[in-house]
């Protein structure tokens, strides 16, 4: 017997027995596999292959000896000509689909590159109108530095200026008494 009450298989020592639990929804089954495999994590878990798309057979290259559903024909051409004509009507079929899903593939794609280019637009109008901000504020900036370094240079030649007129004002009064 085992630690947990229930007698071992004969054929597997080591492992016990674990009871058989029956899955009632599909989310319990779900999570009853996914702790099977969380048992094991080294063990790599089985991902089944995508199963191959169907393609239908090629067409016969010349059917001999069919007369259809007509007059004279035998008991059972008509089984050989029906089945010929369900399995054309497949190939035609499948190569319709085929047909409209190349259609569909090929209009997303060109949709996908009406898209990328419509971006790359936007970005590059965006780009540019930031860049010419961009530029706007460094000239912007220059003037600035230009108006403040000539106004340093004018304010040390204007305070030479306003010495200088500082003393001619004291010689001439800055209004005349008596006139109007």
């Amino acid at each position: 017997m085992a630690a947990n009450g229930k007698p071992s298989k004969p054929g597997k020592p080591g492992k016990e027995a674990q009871p058989l639990i029956i899955a009632k929804t599909p989310a319990e089954e779900q999570r009853l596999k996914l702790e099977r495999l969380m048992r094991n994590p080294d063990k790599p878990a089985p991902i089944p292959e995508r199963p191959k798309d169907w393609n239908p057979r090629a067409p016969p290259e010349f059917v001999r000896d069919v007369m259809g559903s007509s007059a004279g024909a035998g008991s059972g051409e008509f089984h050989v000509y029906r089945h010929l004509r369900r399995r054309e009507y497949q190939r035609q079929d499948h190569l319709d689909r085929m047909s409209e899903h190349q259609k569909l593939d090929d209009d997303y794609q060109d949709k996908i590159k009406e898209n990328q280019q419509a971006a790359e637009d936007r970005t590059a109008k965006r780009r540019k109108k930031r860049e010419k901000l961009k530029q706007k504020k460094l000239m912007a900036k220059k003037a600035k530095q230009d108006k403040t370094e000539d106004s340093e240079s004018d304010s040390s030649s204007d305070g030479e200026k306003e010495v200088e007129e500082a003393e001619d004002d004291a010689e001439v009064p800055s209004f005349v008494m008596g006139k109007r």
